[in-house]
């Protein structure tokens, strides 16, 4: 089943996680949105800066540290996904409570692996 995905952080940077992610959710059959701050393109999706509210996210994977991840909490929560994937180095407590308290699943888990092993 397909699960439109928002690739947050993403990047044309082919040496970056977000890159990874995002080709291999294409090849696996997966809807992307890309967000970023580069300009470009991803697994031929352009990238988009944070702005417009997507209303048909099933998942945000998170490649944006936490340190920058305040100015994004509107822009996350108001697109009000079924779950947010905090990929390692992404973990953020408070953000994770908020998504919570709006009834937003979250985990701590990294979006390669749970491709590679089915569990995406």
């Amino acid at each position: 089943m397909s699960k439109k995905t928002l690739v947050l952080g993403a990047t044309p940077n082919e040496a970056r996680y977000a890159n990874l992610a995002a080709n291999r959710l294409v090849r696996n059959g997966h809807a992307i949105v890309n967000v970023g701050l580069k300009t470009g393109e991803v697994a031929g999706v352009p990238i988009e800066k944070p702005g417009t509210i997507h209303g048909d996210i099933d998942t945000i994977t998170l490649y944006v540290g936490p340190h920058h991840q305040e100015e994004l909490y509107d822009y996350i929560l108001d697109t009000h996904p079924k779950r947010i994937i905090f990929n390692p180095g992404t973990e953020n407590s408070e953000l994770r409570r908020m998504a919570n308290e709006k009834g937003i699943e979250t985990e701590y888990a990294c979006t390669l692996v749970l491709l590679s092993i089915g569990q995406y």
